[in-house]
């Protein structure tokens, strides 16, 4: 047994970075290594075997440069980082660090924070056609709308158009207040949370004025030819193979198209088939394409969802 070993944290706001909130990350770090990890003022105190000791050292010195800087680290970036020293791919994640994706209007970093998020943006960056599958806190939304924005900025393309169907998940339309506008809005409301991270909210109605930035349900596509467009289609589960099937054909010159869905969320009905489901099946083959999949280890909400997801997983098996 070897008795402790301490690492001197640089000041109290790098400590606090990688305590994370209520000692949180200390007690993932010793979830991992099985070794018992203390923080006391700025110094961190590592006990337990040599080889436990070894490891958890190994593990904080990975995510140095993260709580060196005082940046918020999550449990994600812990089990990807656990991950790396696995199948020695500390160089490459060294490089998901640096590669940062953008800054939000309140100036955090965004970037990937797993090798399967990274494997995702490099498709969003070179493929026209991506589908990502995955559990929701994936950041399948959220990083396709990253890129698209900052491709609609540097003037990549001249619009950026989000779409979603309006599928009821327990409540119907026609009961919802409002005009057909005002009852479709919440079905939208995750995107325009997405986009309002990145474009000042007043800016967004000119924007959508302008035609630059549209966000509607997958209806008002139909008949259209989309080009010189970045396309994000959200929450595909819930298409029929009818209406992914129109939505795909809308493709149209110097466009992309970004897929994204969970097939354990569909709000269809229970003899409807998601169109999704349908779409990968009959498109897997086809040169051009990229396929992405997420699993509860790239959840990047609180913690807790991340466990969510994993028991869900596991009851539905």
């Amino acid at each position: 047994m070897a008795d402790a070993l301490t690492i001197q944290m640089s000041n109290t706001k790098s400590a606090i970075a990688l305590a994370g909130d209520g000692e949180e990350n200390l007690k993932t770090l010793s979830r991992q290594t099985g070794a018992t990890l203390v923080l006391r003022g700025q110094e961190l105190q590592i006990s337990g075997t040599d080889e436990q000791i070894d490891l958890a050292c190994r593990l904080v010195r990975s995510l140095e440069d993260l709580w060196s800087q005082g940046n918020n680290i999550s449990t994600t970036d812990i089990l990807t980082a656990r991950h790396a020293l696995d199948t020695h791919r500390e160089q490459e994640l060294q490089e998901i660090r640096r590669d940062i994706l953008a800054r939000t209007r309140k100036g955090e970093e965004v970037r990937a924070k797993t090798f399967r998020q990274r494997q995702y943006i490099e498709a969003l960056r070179k493929c026209d056609l991506t589908f990502c599958l995955g559990p929701a806190g994936t950041g399948k939304t959220f990083l396709a709308v990253v890129v698209a924005v900052q491709a609609l900025l540097a003037n990549q393309y001249e619009k950026l158009i989000l779409t979603r169907p309006a599928v009821e998940a327990g409540e119907k339309l026609g009961f919802l207040p409002g005009d057909l506008q005002q009852k479709i809005d919440p079905y939208l409301r995750p995107l325009y949370d997405a986009i309002n991270e990145f474009i000042d909210p007043e800016k967004l109605p000119s924007l959508m004025e302008r035609g630059v930035i549209e966000v509607a349900p997958l209806a008002y596509m139909r008949g259209r030819t989309l080009n010189n467009a970045f396309i994000i289609v959200d929450e595909a589960q819930n298409t029929t193979p009818s209406q992914i099937k129109m939505v795909l054909t809308r493709l149209g010159f110097h466009s992309r198209m970004v897929i994204t869905g969970d097939m354990t969320q569909t709000d269809l009905l229970p003899n409807q088939q998601s169109g999704l489901a349908v779409a990968i099946h009959i498109l897997k083959h086809v040169e051009g394409i990229a396929f992405c999949e997420f699993s509860q280890k790239d959840v990047v909400r609180h913690p807790l969802v991340q466990r969510i997801v994993a028991a869900y997983e596991e009851y539905e098996k």
